[in-house]
């Protein structure tokens, strides 16, 4: 049996003191061990992106990082994109535009789009399209995705 050792995260602008193995991934100890099940494991292998998080304003796969990587991390999972004020432009988008239908790729998306929007405000539909094709969707086929994603730009832009 592997030897716990303290880690300290910083989730959603929340300290943890976790006790934790050291192999432990970053998307494991979100879940079992900070209680924020929203963020999904997928494939364990990085490819289908349903544990994507923003660590330092940059999204991860969160089950290719060991947690005691995030140490120091700002990190944000789906829990913490809603603000004050209610719900994120890309939650609303995607409720608006039905941009989901299971549900289980989206926290990724969210997550992916709010790191690409906040880093690539003006982002064209060419790149966004790539962007978006790092995460796999089994149901949606992606258009409403898009759109979504689209709209909540908009009305991000709306803001500044």
């Amino acid at each position: 049996m592997t030897d716990k050792i303290p880690v300290k995260l910083t989730v959603n602008g929340r300290p943890y003191d976790l006790l934790i193995e050291p192999r432990q991934t970053l998307a494991d100890t979100l879940r079992e061990s900070c209680r924020l099940t929203g963020t999904h494991i997928g494939c364990e292998h990085g490819v289908c992106g349903a544990c994507t998080i923003v660590a330092d304003g940059y999204a991860v796969r969160s089950c290719l990082m060991f947690a005691v990587q995030a140490q120091g991390m700002d990190l944000r999972t789906v829990e913490g994109l809603a603000g004050p004020d209610g719900l994120h432009p890309l939650q609303t988008a995607f409720m608006e535009h039905h941009a989901l239908q299971c549900g289980y790729c989206t926290p990724g998306f969210l997550m992916l789009s709010a790191a690409t929007l906040q880093q690539t405000p003006d982002i064209d539909e060419e790149a966004l399209v790539d962007v978006l094709s790092s995460n796999l969707c089994r149901c949606t086929g992606y258009k409403n995705i898009l759109t979504a994603v689209r709209s909540a730009q908009a009305t991000l832009k709306g803001r500044s």
